[in-house]
């Protein structure tokens, strides 16, 4: 073992032939390259196998270390690996927000997602693989990068605090201007296919503008991410390994998720309190240490906290109405219609309606008055 990582050559090369595997699997084996609709069932199973072999992982972790170096070792890396597997995992739904909003405004359909996520996690792998050995080697070089790090956690919490309603506008988003200015785009997709050929000219599709958001949504999620576990260790073996379980385990939470993810509305606020927890901790490192198994019970309860009280708001909100229903029928129907509406073009105002048949789709927009 050397001084700055517990992992071996054969633990790196047992590992990345580990997820070599199972995107194999996923690929060729579990209908990964089928277009279908993944139902929750499918997902349910995907995020309990994800999880569980992340578990598998620690235990694996501990045991050899217990063995080859003692359990105070074994202890602190096994700790170190849940701490980052839970704060990645929990920066991630963060992430996940964001994939509901880009595949609503392209209106892409259900059976077409998996695989634009399956390309976004292989991108997010190879970006997360440079961003980590980077980030460690740097903060090997200039220590003081920590505190550079954790000013910016710092800030980003903050922010995501203040501004934590607001959503992002994908119409004025710079990158898909861009896109939209320099690549001829369909106005409808032909299938899984990112590119066409049409009267011999080639064409990009809205599944390359949706893959190249998903990408570039992810790679920003990560500048959060990567400093963040580096607040917990900098051993690249850890960062890498609790990363990566992360990732693989995102797509399935998505299909999990997505369409709950209003009731979760206070959750964006418990991440951020995350975030603003992990850079304070990094700024306060010369003077207080916080033990590992404090920072991952103080991590797991943020988000937990957030998660039940977001599902307890809202069934005080659904009680509230129902008494609101019974005083008066008509009105509670004339509300929730209403509400129907500003829902329906909240979808569609300014966004374009893609077709998913057809050769030469004609593009139209909604207006509404």
């Amino acid at each position: 073992m050397s001084s700055m990582t517990i992992g071996e050559p054969w633990m790196w090369a047992s590992f990345i032939a580990f997820i070599v595997c199972m995107l194999a699997l996923d690929l060729f084996v579990f209908g990964g390259r089928k277009t279908h609709r993944v139902s929750v069932r499918e997902a349910l199973s995907w995020v309990i196998a994800w999880s569980g072999l992340a578990l598998v992982f620690a235990a694996l972790l501990w045991w050899y270390l217990n063995d080859t170096f003692g359990a105070q070792l074994a202890q602190r890396k096994t700790l170190e690996f849940l701490t980052g597997y839970l704060i990645e995992q929990s920066l991630s739904i963060d992430n996940m927000f964001v994939f509901v909003m880009i595949f609503g405004y392209f209106a892409v359909p259900p059976e077409l997602q998996r695989r634009v996520l399956l390309y976004g996690v292989l991108g997010a792998i190879v970006m997360r693989t440079l961003m980590i050995f980077a980030g460690v080697w740097l903060v090997s070089q200039f220590a003081w990068l920590l505190y550079v790090f954790g000013a910016f956690l710092m800030i980003t919490g903050i922010k995501m605090l203040i501004f934590a309603d607001q959503q992002p506008d994908l119409a004025r988003n710079p990158l898909l201007g861009w896109l939209r200015r320099h690549l001829r785009v369909t106005d409808g997709f032909h299938g899984e296919r990112f590119f066409v050929v049409l009267d011999g000219v080639r064409w990009a599709t809205p599944m390359f503008l949706v893959m190249v958001l998903i990408e570039a949504s992810d790679l920003i999620f990560a500048v959060d991410s990567i400093p963040a576990i580096l607040a917990v260790t900098t051993d690249p073996f850890i960062v890498f390994t609790s990363n990566i379980f992360a990732i693989m385990g995102l797509r399935a939470l998505y299909f999990l998720l997505a369409d709950m993810a209003e009731r979760f509305h206070l959750l964006k606020y418990g991440l951020a309190t995350v975030l603003v927890f992990i850079g304070g901790k990094m700024l306060l490192m010369p003077w207080f240490h916080l033990p590992i198994q404090w920072s991952l019970a103080l991590v797991a309860g943020i988000i937990l906290a957030s998660v039940l009280l977001s599902l307890f708001l809202n069934r005080e909100k659904r009680q509230a109405l129902s008494k609101h229903d019974e005083r008066d029928p008509g009105m509670a129907k004339m509300m929730r219609q209403r509400q129907e509406t500003n829902k329906t073009r909240g979808r569609l105002s300014g966004q374009t309606e893609f077709q998913t048949d057809g050769h030469t789709p004609v593009k139209r927009r909604k207006h509404w008055r």
